[in-house]
């Protein structure tokens, strides 16, 4: 089984910003996808960014002020978002993919971290 947990949330003034992080632990044999994903009120889950090997792909509403990184080493994600909008205001998710040690696929998320972007 493998756990992820979230960090860095918070409220934030518009123009201001956030980094975001996600560690995963369990019986991890490799990771082959990490990515953020985020779910506004009454809206459906949406990608935000995701990390696949050494690719990185942005939802077309956060190109340019987000970046996603990759700690391979400690199996942690991060997400830095910058020049943050109301409209970014959402609970943050955090997914992994990959194999635990056993040779079992996963797909694993994060319990979610509160964004709110307002003056």
């Amino acid at each position: 089984q493998v756990q992820l947990v979230e960090s860095g949330g918070g409220l934030v003034q518009p123009g201001g910003s956030l980094r975001l992080s996600c560690a995963a632990s369990g019986s991890i044999f490799s990771i082959y996808a990490m990515g953020w994903y985020r779910q506004a009120p009454g809206k459906q889950r949406e990608l935000v960014a995701v990390v696949i090997g050494g690719a990185t792909n942005y939802a077309d509403s956060v190109k340019g002020r987000v970046t996603i990184s990759r700690d391979n080493a400690n199996n942690t994600v991060y997400l830095q978002m910058n020049s943050l909008k109301p409209e970014d205001t959402a609970v943050y998710y955090c997914n992994a993919e990959g194999v635990v040690g056993d040779g079992t696929n996963f797909d694993s998320w994060g319990q979610g971290t509160q964004v709110t972007v307002s003056s």
